[in-house]
């Protein structure tokens, strides 16, 4: 098109996509070009503001490392992870709700037995919690043998790699269910903790208004083959910030209550997890 305008020029973008590129390619770009298109001229994007979000958004590539993903954070507060986790992962049959995986989960953490502490280092004025319950498939049967990979912030509000004076792995740790489909470990009450927002991430929050505060809550990943694989989280039902969640993570459904415990931790907390089997996730898709 020789003669490009406001009005002609995304459609001239959309038909430069080529002939052969993937039905779902063009799908998403043909969409992703005319909502930027309307969204420029919703607002009147002037000239200065359009580089400083292209600046914007190199600060936040210099930032980015296998340690920290800016990008994750930012699509965070802009509630798009929560928003295309709830879009791709749709409960159809009891299961239990996802929620986002976060930015500080790690691989591999230890392999530990039923009942072992994920700790590895106290904090003054911080409360054990015991953790247990059984994860069942959507037809109400335990299922034995499942992975359960846990993960959370320490009582400083630091996860174990931002804190070099944490032990490597602390407050991490995989589980497998027994023959009755019980999970059980020992861990820390969490606390609320901000999101790192020293960079590109901090500075869109400056310019939304809001607070970096995430509230208190235990990270769960459940595992097993024949399974679809749940990334959740358990939030303490006491905890500041359920209202107003930075990322917008919370589900009434994953509130758990930690108790007075009678044994040998401060607190307890029972939180039962269904699973949906791959199966059913066949149906679902039919």
């Amino acid at each position: 098109m020789r003669n490009i305008t406001v009005n002609n020029i995304t459609d001239a973008v959309v038909k430069s996509l080529g002939d052969d590129v993937p039905a779902r390619n063009r799908e998403i770009m043909a969409s992703a070009l005319k909502h930027m298109h309307d969204f420029c001229k919703d607002v009147n994007l002037t000239y200065d503001e359009w580089l400083e979000a292209m600046a914007w958004m190199r600060r936040a590539g210099d930032i980015t490392d296998d340690a920290r993903s800016e990008f994750i954070l930012i699509s965070d507060i802009l509630g798009i992870e929560v928003l295309v986790d709830m879009l791709d992962k749709k409960v159809t049959d009891g299961e239990t709700v996802s929620t986002v995986l976060g930015p500080f989960y790690r691989d591999n953490p230890p392999v530990l037995p039923n009942g072992a502490t994920i700790v590895q280092k106290d904090f003054d004025g911080s409360q054990s919690v015991r953790v247990s319950g059984v994860i069942r498939a959507t037809d109400g049967a335990p299922v034995a043998g499942v992975t359960v990979d846990v993960w959370e912030d320490a009582p400083n509000g630091m996860y174990e790699q931002q804190d070099p004076d944490q032990p490597d792995y602390n407050l991490r740790g995989r589980f497998e269910t027994d023959e009755n489909g019980r999970y059980e470990f020992v861990a820390l009450r969490p606390v609320p903790y901000p999101i790192p927002y020293d960079g590109a991430a901090g500075e869109l929050l400056n310019y939304m208004g809001h607070h970096p505060w995430r509230p208190g809550h235990i990270h769960f990943m459940i595992q097993k083959p024949g399974f679809k694989t749940l990334v959740s989280q358990i939030y303490d039902s006491e905890t500041e910030y359920l209202d107003n969640d930075s990322v917008f993570a919370v589900k009434e459904e994953l509130i758990g209550e930690m108790k007075p415990s009678s044994g040998d931790t401060d607190l307890e907390m029972a939180f039962d997890f269904t699973i949906r089997s791959d199966a059913k996730l066949g149906m679902a898709a039919e």
